[in-house]
């Protein structure tokens, strides 16, 4: 008998798992037991076929391969390369000793040449947390692999190249494996294809800019609603360039969701860029939440992760869809429950909700030729529960500029590099006002956190109060009017914010006009 290890994944939470083969006297047979699905009991044909093909043959007996802990389900072909040198190590083939304190991951082919695999990043962070100093895993995975510091990786092109390794003989020359691509796959890994576009560009919505200065600045969610081509979709495809670089923590998280995802460049496995997601409004449930058939994988929301995520034609999403999006917006973390697995997916995206303002999105347009009953635009309306719109911060009315205001904007626009140098400033002051707590941003700080800790002028509770008094704003309505007004007060260089500052903060939640006192924030002298 010998064993080795690899690695199981519940979410981005992974487990050691030791692969036992013993090789007894018996029928010939090949079992595979230890709560194993379809792609790991086929893994039988796979690896007997590659150890037949890599210099040896396969045992005459009964070959029994148990994966333990038996209770942890086992579903992937990352298990492949484990069993087979688990083969060789109980055929004498492979020392014992050298299969000590290594991880084993990656897919063997018929020949015996390794492919690459899915979730390589979350399963190296497992293992180097488990304890194991060396990983070895398809060449193609390498770079992913390498990105988890304290742990040695080898890559390897195929089992006959393993066992060379471990046994000291002169590595075999193998032709390169092609890496990782499953078809069909939406790659979503950063907003790099997005940085060039410049809010600049969208021609006058001083305050739909700004809008989405102040919610780049405190990673606030945004609703935009306005007739078609009025420019909703340019505000939300350029918050991206706003939003400064990912930290080196953030986006090991983020990689490590992508990853899992199989949509992880493998030229670039570290996504520095915050991710843009924007999944068809068609897109099911599991798609936009996660979950699978076979084994459960990251959805939109999760993929949206430290990034933003958009939803064009927010009212023609499934309401299931955006009911989902309740318990993430507010956790921070998607749960994936089924008959035999539970798994945790991180989800602290920026949502960015695009709608028309009734069915043939004419209602508020130039022409104005909207023939929708007002029964229509409130269940058109109506598609979005309420309970999710409280839980959006900022929401904005877009309507067609005046011929003045789009000469104005075409010369006192300010660029997204400028508008960048004034989030990033914003977040400094957050960073260092948060310094040595859980949170990073404004919309992080739970409401109760944020009045003890970190309280506003009397004039400014003020103009809070007498909202909760007259029953305009609800508890949690008041925490993100809060939130929005440390935001308004970081863009404008405040130590705390004043009562302009909340009042500035209320007219972007409710929608009203913003006060030239922040729009001058988006536009040059």
């Amino acid at each position: 008998m010998a064993a080795t290890h690899s690695v199981t994944l519940d979410g981005l939470t992974g487990r050691p798992v030791e692969v036992e083969v013993d090789i007894s006297n018996g029928m010939p047979a090949t079992v595979v037991v230890g709560l194993a699905d379809t792609i790991v009991n086929e893994a039988r044909d796979r690896v007997r076929a590659a150890v037949v093909n890599s210099g040896t043959s396969w045992p005459d007996q009964r070959v029994t391969i148990n994966l333990a802990p038996s209770s942890l389900p086992k579903s992937g072909s990352h298990y492949d390369l484990a069993i087979a040198l688990a083969v060789f190590a109980a055929k004498k083939l492979v020392p014992v000793e050298r299969l000590q304190d290594t991880v084993f991951l990656g897919e063997v082919a018929l020949d015996g040449r390794l492919r690459a695999v899915r979730g390589v990043l979350p399963a190296t962070l497992a293992a180097a947390e488990a304890g194991f100093e060396r990983v070895v895993v398809p060449e193609s995975n390498v770079a992913e692999a390498a990105l988890v510091p304290g742990v040695q990786v080898v890559g390897t092109r195929s089992v006959r190249q393993t066992v060379a390794m471990l046994t000291g003989a002169e590595l075999p020359d193998e032709p390169p494996v092609p890496p990782l691509d499953e078809g069909g796959g939406t790659s979503w890994g950063g907003s790099e294809q997005l940085t060039h576009l410049d809010v600049a560009d969208v021609a006058g919505q001083e305050e739909s800019r700004t809008a989405l200065l102040v919610a780049a600045a405190g990673g606030h969610h945004l609703f935009m609603t306005g007739p078609p081509g009025i420019g909703k979709t340019m505000l939300a495809q350029r918050l991206p360039s706003l939003l400064p670089e990912l930290d080196h923590t953030a986006a090991l998280e983020v990689s490590a969701v992508h990853s899992l995802a199989g949509t992880l460049p493998s030229d670039a496995p570290l996504i520095r860029r915050p991710p843009f997601v924007d999944p068809h409004h068609t897109a099911s449930a599991v798609a936009v939440v996660g979950g699978g058939s076979r084994s459960i994988r990251p959805g939109a929301l999760s993929l949206a992760h430290r990034g933003v995520l958009f939803m064009d034609e927010a009212p023609e999403f499934a309401s299931n869809v955006l009911d989902a999006l309740r318990q993430p917006l507010e956790s921070g973390h998607v749960v994936v429950s089924r008959a035999t697995q539970t798994a945790v997916f991180p989800a602290r995206f920026q949502l960015v909700l695009a709608a028309n303002p009734c069915p043939c999105g004419q209602g508020g347009s130039v022409s104005d030729q909207c023939e929708c009953t007002p029964l229509m635009r409130r269940r058109y309306r109506d598609r979005i529960s309420g309970p999710v719109r409280d839980r959006i911060d900022i929401h904005r009315v877009l309507t067609a500029p005046s011929r003045p205001e789009l000469a104005r904007a075409i010369t006192r626009a300010r660029s997204s590099t400028e508008l960048a140098e004034l989030v990033a400033q914003a977040r400094e002051r957050q960073a260092a006002r948060y310094d040595g707590t859980p949170w990073r941003l404004n919309t992080d700080v739970p409401g109760v956190e944020l009045r003890k800790r970190w309280p506003v002028t009397a004039d400014a509770r003020g103009v809070l109060d007498a909202q909760l008094r007259t029953q305009k704003l609800s508890a949690r309505s008041a925490d993100r009017t809060l939130r929005l007004a440390w935001s308004v007060a970081d863009l404008r260089s405040h130590d705390e914010p004043d009562a302009e500052d909340v009042a500035l903060a209320l007219a972007l939640r409710c929608g009203s006009p913003i006060g030239h006192e922040l729009r001058e924030l988006v536009t040059t002298s």
